[in-house]
């Protein structure tokens, strides 16, 4: 095993947080995956920007608005030249993955018809879902799902069975929250755009591990959220290219989205500001692109290289436990763990860990499909991230041996 390179102790001082105690215990935070801390530079963006430009953005001839307006661009053209977008336009301000999802399945209510067909993976979060569903409820088109094995990896033979000169819209995503599945969305993606579907990608789990090409990947939708990734909560990013972005109508109506109203009639703004109605979370914005500067500057390859480390350590001491069965067991995930012990409720094991300072998630993790699959009311799910340590990971390790012993 290569030895990581990072300068773990360095990297943790950014993160206050990680220097609280919960129920008298130095805390312990494995809940990455549902969202992600934020270090002090970032803190700093989000605090600079309420002292001194505080003001809405475009249109505004005074200087505080001119700075806001300044800032919040700069964030969106590092958005893009992270993501390798085409063109600055491509990235359209969101408050998360869920809204993007939901503006681009809202979008094809008018390119649908009873009858199309649209393909969604048997492990996705319920937010790539349930606005298909809607979405079906609204034009009649049916929803087909790609079924998934024991190991927690799609079954791509029978995907491409499902394709179809009738497939719409195939969607997926790029790491399964619940299992950390690294899905093979390359191959999606080329088999998808052979029978001309479009395909979107949920890439919130992924953006934290893994640095997504646009250009590489030639998708049509790429979704994420900030706080998945060091950021904000309450704002993200989709990816859309312009030729689909131009097909969809406006998500919601307001300012911003216009080019000129009457009562009679409304045009609307060009790229991006059309999906952009109304004041954004410039702050969020702003602070995302700083996060994103941050993470950069540790290098998306390091850290990938040292969360792998994390995961093959911490899977091969908890499976030392009596009884204990990993959920999501890929050939090619992320540093997720989804874990059970014998009859033992997940949410019990979380609540003695959550008494010793350690912070899991317990549950379906938003996809209950998975659950329904494995025929389980839920898992115990630690998710690392690179300021976490291996000291970390035995804390865990003892502390779910502690749970097992109370509970059987």
């Amino acid at each position: 095993m290569i030895e990581t390179v990072l300068d773990i102790q360095t990297i943790r001082k950014d993160f206050p947080i990680l220097n609280r105690e919960v129920n008298g215990k130095p805390l312990v935070y494995l809940d990455n995956a549902a969202t992600s801390q934020t270090p002090q530079q970032v803190i700093d963006v989000i605090v600079d920007y309420y002292q001194n430009y505080n003001a809405n953005i475009h249109r505004g001839v005074h200087a505080l608005s001119q700075e806001a307006t300044d800032k919040y661009e700069q964030a969106r053209q590092k958005i893009q030249k992270h993501f390798n977008a085409g063109k600055g336009y491509e990235i359209i301000f969101t408050s998360g993955t869920t809204h993007g999802i939901n503006l681009v399945a809202n979008g094809f209510s008018s390119l649908l018809k009873k009858g199309d067909e649209i393909l969604v993976s048997a492990m996705e979060h319920h937010s790539n879902i349930v606005p298909w569903q809607m979405l079906c409820e609204r034009t009649g088109a049916v929803l087909k799902v790609i079924p998934m094995n024991e190991e927690g990896e799609l079954l791509m033979d029978e995907y491409s069975k499902l394709l179809s000169e009738r497939t719409k819209l195939v969607f997926c995503n790029h790491i399964s929250n619940a299992l950390g599945t690294i899905n093979p969305i390359e191959e999606i993606i080329e088999k998808a755009h052979a029978v001309n579907a479009a395909v979107l990608i949920d890439g919130a789990q992924a953006a934290p591990h893994v640095k997504a090409d646009m250009q590489a990947l030639d998708v049509d939708f790429y979704t994420v959220s900030a706080h998945k990734m060091c950021g904000p909560t309450g704002v993200g990013a989709l990816y859309g290219k312009e030729e689909w972005l131009n097909k969809l109508p406006p998500y919601q109506g307001g300012g911003e989205m216009i080019a000129e109203v009457t009562f009679e009639k409304t045009t609307y703004a060009d790229l991006p500001h059309k999906f952009e109605a109304g004041t954004p979370n410039i702050c969020g914005g702003i602070a995302f692109g700083a996060a994103l500067d941050y993470m950069n500057a540790i290098g998306f390859d390091a850290i990938a290289a040292y969360e792998h480390e994390l995961l093959e350590y911490a899977t091969e001491q908890l499976l030392s436990i009596e009884g204990l069965r990993i959920y999501g067991t890929a050939k090619h995930k992320t540093s997720v763990i989804s874990f059970n012990i014998g009859g033992i409720h997940p949410y019990d094991i979380g609540t003695i860990l959550d008494k010793l300072g350690i912070a899991v998630r317990t549950g379906h993790h938003c996809a209950q499909p998975i659950m329904d699959f494995y025929k389980i009311p839920g898992t115990v799910r630690a998710s690392f991230s690179f300021y976490n340590t291996k000291e970390e990971a035995d804390a865990l390790v003892s502390g779910v041996e502690r749970a097992r012993n109370m509970l059987l």
